[in-house]
C-alpha cells in the first residue's frame, strides 16, 4: 500500500478513535442510579464575573453511591453554586449546609431509565454517523489520490481495510452502549 493511503488510514483511526473517546465522555454523563461526580461537570457558576466549570471553583466527591458532596473553595460560592445546580436542569435538589452542599441522587423510575436508554443509543448513533463520515472521507481522499496515480488495486485494498476498520469501530460503540444500557436499566 502506497504511503499516501497508510498516512490516510493513521488519520481515520485516529478520528474514529476521537468518536470512540467523545462517545464515552458523553455516556458518562447518563446517571445509572449510582452518584458519580460527572454528573454536575456540566454545570457552570458565575465566578468573579466569568462563567467557569463547577469542578475549577469547587471539589466534588462522591462519599456513598447516592450522595454527591459539592465542597467550594470560598464559602461565599455555596449560594451561586446551589442556584447554578438548580438551572442546569439536572433533576437534583441541592441542600446547602452553610459548608457544603449535598445532593441526594434519587433512584431512578422505569420510565426515566427507559427515556436514558434512547438518549443514550441517540448518541451512539451520532457516533456511528461520525465513525461512517470518516469512512466516506478518507474513501473519497484514496479515489483523488488514485487519480493522482496510485494503483486501483492499493485502492481497492484500502478501501477493504477502511471498511474492516469502521466495522471494528462501529462495534466498539455498540459494546459501550450496551454495558451503558444494562448499567442504566439494573436496579
Amino acid at each position: 500500500m502506497s504511503e499516501d493511503l497508510e498516512i490516510l488510514r493513521e488519520e481515520a483511526e485516529e478520528k474514529m478513535n476521537n468518536a470512540i473517546s467523545h462517545l464515552s465522555r458523553e455516556l458518562t454523563k447518563f446517571r445509572a442510579g449510582k452518584a458519580n461526580p460527572q454528573m454536575v461537570e456540566g454545570v457552570m457558576v458565575e465566578y468573579y464575573g466569568t462563567m467557569a466549570p463547577l469542578s475549577q471553583v469547587s471539589n466534588i466527591n462522591t462519599p456513598d453511591p447516592r450522595t454527591i458532596v459539592i465542597q467550594p473553595w470560598e464559602k461565599s460560592m455555596l449560594g451561586v453554586i446551589e442556584k447554578a445546580i438548580l438551572a442546569a436542569n439536572l433533576g437534583f435538589n441541592p441542600q446547602n449546609d452553610g459548608s457544603v452542599i449535598r445532593i441526594n441522587v434519587p433512584q431512578l423510575t422505569e420510565e426515566r431509565r427507559k427515556d436514558l436508554v434512547k438518549k443514550v443509543r441517540s448518541e451512539g448513533e451520532s457516533a456511528k454517523v461520525s465513525v461512517r463520515n470518516v469512512r466516506r472521507e478518507v474513501i473519497d481522499s484514496a479515489k483523488k489520490l488514485e487519480k493522482e496515480g496510485v494503483p486501483e488495486d492499493d485502492v481497492k485494498a484500502f478501501e477493504k481495510d477502511v471498511q474492516d476498520l469502521t466495522d471494528k469501530f462501529t462495534e466498539k460503540v455498540d459494546k459501550l452502549l450496551k454495558a451503558k444500557e444494562e448499567d442504566i436499566m439494573s436496579i
